[in-house]
């Protein structure tokens, strides 16, 4: 008889992949869709008023780091689960 993990271990394990997976999948989606949107809405402005490009480039900036937070925080969720758990 081998000393592998149990059934049980392993549809643990398995649970534990499927839901970083998840929460990295549905974490992903709302900062790239804001992301985009940021985007978009600051070469629109660029597009009306190029001598204000410096202004809106940094705040463009600082609003897609914004935007990106809560995937970082799926990141660290999804980590927790995987090791934490």
């Amino acid at each position: 008889m081998e000393n592998g993990p149990t059934i049980a271990e392993a549809l643990i394990q398995m649970g534990k992949f499927i839901g970083a997976g998840i929460c990295m999948g549905f974490g992903a989606i709302g900062p790239g869709i804001g992301e985009g949107h940021v985007g978009r809405g600051a070469m629109e402005a660029m597009a009306k008023q190029p001598e204000l490009m410096g202004t809106l480039t940094t705040r463009m900036l600082l609003s897609q780091a914004v935007c990106e937070t809560t995937g970082l925080y799926s990141l660290l969720i999804s980590i927790l689960i995987l090791f934490v758990l």
